[in-house]
Formats: C-alpha cells, structure tokens, sequence
C-alpha cells in the first residue's frame, strides 16, 4: 500500500531560476494529484554578496513571490518560506519541522558540468527524514 502524501517541499534556486522550472512543476502536479499541502522555499545566503540588499530574507520572500507569479501553480496554493543559512541544512531542516513526506529538487548545479548530481541534492538525498524526488535538468 503506498504511503499518504501530505506535504511537498520544493526548494528553489531564485539565482538559477530557468532551471528550477522542471522540478516546480514536477511538485505542483505531484501536490494537484496527491492532494497535498505544498510548501515552496528558498535559502536566503548568510552573506549578501550585494551590498544594495539591507533585508535578505525580505528581499529573497519578494523574488519567490514573483517566482510563483510567473509561474502560477495551478489549484495549488502553495506556502512560501524562506530561510536563511546553508542550503542544504536548511532544506533538512524545514523537512524535519514539517513532518514532509517528500521533497521534490533538482538534481544538479548548473556550474558543477561533471557531477552526475549536485553536491545540495546529493545531502539532501543521503540525510533527509523523507523521501527525495530528483528531477533531472533537460
């Protein structure tokens, strides 16, 4: 008998955001299917390489607003959060706190060529407390 899902986590890079499309969609049609909750974050950096962003986590909330505007998530209504520190902490740990039962991520950086899987999704995939949902970038 297959598990009951009932929250979706989808992280989301907002600084590689043509390649986020895949696995977005991928947890919005998984979420509309399963009827679950969905939950879309992203990880605000510890240091703001930009010195003009006074409010990181203000700023990055209204780049994953839009985010969602351009990209609507159908009859979802997905919850948006925003953390801040490294990424794949803050991935395992928003999981952990919300009971998820799967997180939906792409698979790989883009800088990282030779990789068959990036280095976040590959923590994600050995420590997270559910299960993990790679989607392959095209």
């Amino acid at each position: 008998m297959a598990r009951e899902t009932r929250k979706i986590l989808c992280p989301v890079n907002l600084r590689h955001l043509k390649l986020q499309q895949d696995a977005y969609e991928e947890a919005c049609e998984m979420a509309v299917r399963r009827g679950a909750e969905l939950i879309v974050m992203t990880v605000a950096p510890e240091m703001e390489r930009n010195l003009n962003i006074r409010d990181s986590v203000g700023y990055w909330s209204g780049e994953l607003r839009k985010f969602v505007r351009d990209f609507p998530p159908g009859p979802v209504e997905p919850r948006l959060v925003v953390r801040k520190g490294a990424v794949h902490r803050q991935i395992l740990k928003l999981a952990a706190e919300e009971a998820v039962d799967i997180i939906v991520m792409e698979a790989a950086n883009p800088r990282i060529q030779d990789y068959l899987i990036g280095t976040t999704a590959s923590h994600v995939a050995a420590h997270a407390p559910c299960s993990v949902y790679l989607v392959r970038m095209p």
